[in-house]
């Protein structure tokens, strides 16, 4: 294949990849973008695969073979709610494969000392170390996410100086590379040094942080694909990382935005310390709640103009998202409106609770970002709470002493009536009280939210 079909062909990838990311922007054209992003995926390959001086098509064709395997069986058995972990582990592969590209070519571009250039030195460096934190911190992301390790910040002394030191190993192997040393031990120490930092640098991150980090580390990722593909020459690989990085690299901001934090407050501030929790029934300082029933939720809800779904991580826990779009269509045959309000950082990862109901055929329409629900609350006769916890907690609104001071929040307080299902009174991820729990408008309903929303669907029908 000629260099000019090679580059047209990739150009007409970028563009697949441009509109891709364009349509995943809208949950209505959210499946359209995956599919065009897989097609030029496909396209990218067989291009790659067509180039001449290519061998070991053998090795090629086992190794695709074994990643679409693991592909399709992950994607298609891996619940929707291990969606986060699958995100984070797949990312890290990505990042992985990259610093395993940098040994590679450092070991094929240095067959005599002193013959690697100074512009590859420095992106085998890059590709190695940002690939390489991206690996393991992914998969440290994962571990949390899928309860291996706690999900609260682990923290212990001198953190901060081990960190430093074990990054300041892994930054002077590589000022040896560009300094010209040789050997493929260097750059294997070079990459363990950055996988031991990937490590260290996301295990004092919280649980309630993950969202964050997972979008951050994709964007390393992508980063870290842009240096490898100046090293191989190849303009696909430049241009997709960029995208990758780039979006990564936005989202995160939106995202530190949205909590009104920064992000190196959410990587250095260990946030999510357990500071306490409560039974069912009473809380500290003599506080009590009111509990309710699925049968007075079932007539508060029948009687209702509007209600409010807010999802959180319990929802997703409970597998609860059919069961709330099944409740959602009694109280609209009862000629009750109903809306969803999305958190932009409920879940364990961005865009976690769209996914979530776009599973369960959830219109688009009802699902209403936090700005455009808020609005809508004052004139809200029911909010019923789903599995959130911190993102609906007024403390970040009145508490200047709240580690959540200032964080944007859904404005749950300010309905006619809040509904909060939750198993127990525990705190959410950020480890603090929700004064919500306690007042006078509030009512709880404790149960597995699966369980107590078939219970008010079947009161809902006997009334």
């Amino acid at each position: 294949m000629s260099k000019t079909t090679t580059d047209l062909l990739y150009l007409v990838t970028i563009v697949t990849f441009i509109l891709a990311l364009r349509f995943l922007s809208s949950p209505k054209r959210a499946r359209q973008g995956n599919l065009v992003g897989a097609a030029g995926m496909a396209l990218a390959i067989g291009v790659t695969l067509a180039q001449e001086g290519l061998e070991n098509y053998g090795w090629i064709a086992l190794a695709m073979a074994i990643g679409t395997v693991i592909g399709v069986v992950g994607a298609r058995s891996v619940k929707m709610t291990a969606m986060p972990q699958m995100v984070a582990l797949f990312n890290g592969v990505g990042g992985g494969a990259v610093a395993l590209i940098a040994l590679a070519e450092f070991h094929n571009l240095t067959p005599l000392p002193g013959e690697l250039a100074a512009e590859e030195s420095v992106t085998i460096l890059l590709s190695a170390v940002i690939g390489s934190i991206s690996f393991s911190g992914s998969l440290i992301a994962f571990a949390k996410l899928q309860e291996l390790l706690s999900g609260r910040p682990i923290v212990y002394p001198a953190q901060q100086f081990v960190n430093g030191a074990v990054l300041l190993v892994a930054l002077t192997l590589g000022g040896l590379i560009v300094a010209g040393a040789e050997g493929d031990a260097l750059v294997v120490a070079l990459i363990a040094a950055a996988l031991l930092f990937g490590v260290l640098f996301v295990l004092p991150i919280g649980g309630a942080d993950m969202p964050v980090v997972i979008s951050l580390l994709n964007a390393f990722t992508g980063i870290a694909a842009s240096a490898a593909g100046f090293l191989l020459h190849n303009n696909i690989l430049i241009v997709a990382g960029a995208l990758v990085g780039a979006s990564g690299t936005l989202l995160t901001l939106m995202m530190g935005r949205a909590m009104n934090r920064s992000i190196a407050n959410v990587l250095f501030g260990a946030f999510g310390s357990v500071t306490g929790g409560g039974g069912p029934a009473a809380a500290e300082d003599g506080r009590s709640v009111r509990s309710t029933t699925p049968e007075d939720l079932a007539i508060m809800l029948a009687y209702a103009r509007r209600v409010v779904f807010v999802p959180g991580y319990g929802l997703a826990v409970a597998q609860a998202q059919h069961d709330v779009r099944a409740l959602a269509e009694q109280l609209e045959a009862k000629g009750v409106g109903v809306l969803y309000g999305i958190h932009p950082v409920a879940g364990r990862m961005p865009g976690h609770m769209n996914v979530l109901l776009a599973e369960a055929n959830v219109p688009y329409d009802q699902l209403k970002e936090m700005d455009e629900i808020n609005p809508e609350l004052p004139q809200t006769d029911v909010v019923v709470i789903l599995g959130a916890n911190d993102v609906v907690n007024p403390a970040a609104r009145s508490d200047p002493g709240s580690p959540i001071y200032g964080m944007p929040i859904i404005d749950v307080d300010r309905a006619g009536s809040v509904v909060v299902v939750k198993r127990s009174l525990s705190p959410g991820f950020a480890g603090i009280d929700n004064p919500l729990f306690y007042d006078p408008k509030t009512s709880m309903l404790f149960a597995d939210a699966k369980k107590a929303l078939e219970d008010v669907g079947a009161a809902l029908k006997e009334l």
